[in-house]
């Protein structure tokens, strides 16, 4: 059984920062492409960055947020920075099912799915 849990959301003034972790169970952690999507009311769900050989960002949060993995302890995190009340939203790590090497934020390209951390960032 795969468990995929987030941890580290909150509320936090515009320019603070928060970490968000991702624990990871039952599935080969190195193996696996992970990324951070989140999603705001009425919207639809955004990838926000991939970790894998490497790591990518969508154009909205780079500068600003760092992706990095433990593989050791099957952990992923990102580190947000800066943060903005337009980055309000559910938070989610999700696994994909490619390998390591391909860089994707396709939420089809992802089979398993944290139950997502909330964010809210007041102006």
């Amino acid at each position: 059984q795969v468990l995929m849990v987030e941890s580290g959301g909150g509320l936090v003034q515009a320019g603070g920062s928060l970490r968000l972790s991702c624990t990871v169970s039952g599935l080969t952690f190195d193996h696996r492409g992970m990324a951070w999507f989140r999603q705001a009311p009425g919207k639809e769900r955004e990838g926000v960055c991939w970790s894998g050989a490497a790591t990518s960002y969508a154009d909205s949060v780079k500068g600003r947020f760092t992706i990095s993995r433990d593989n050791a302890k099957d952990t992923l995190y990102l580190q947000m920075n800066s943060l903005k009340p337009e980055d309000t939203a559910m938070y989610y790590c999700a696994a994909s099912v490619r390998g390591p090497w391909y860089s994707t934020l396709d939420p089809g390209d992802y089979n398993y799915w944290g139950q997502g951390t909330q964010v809210t960032v007041s102006s």
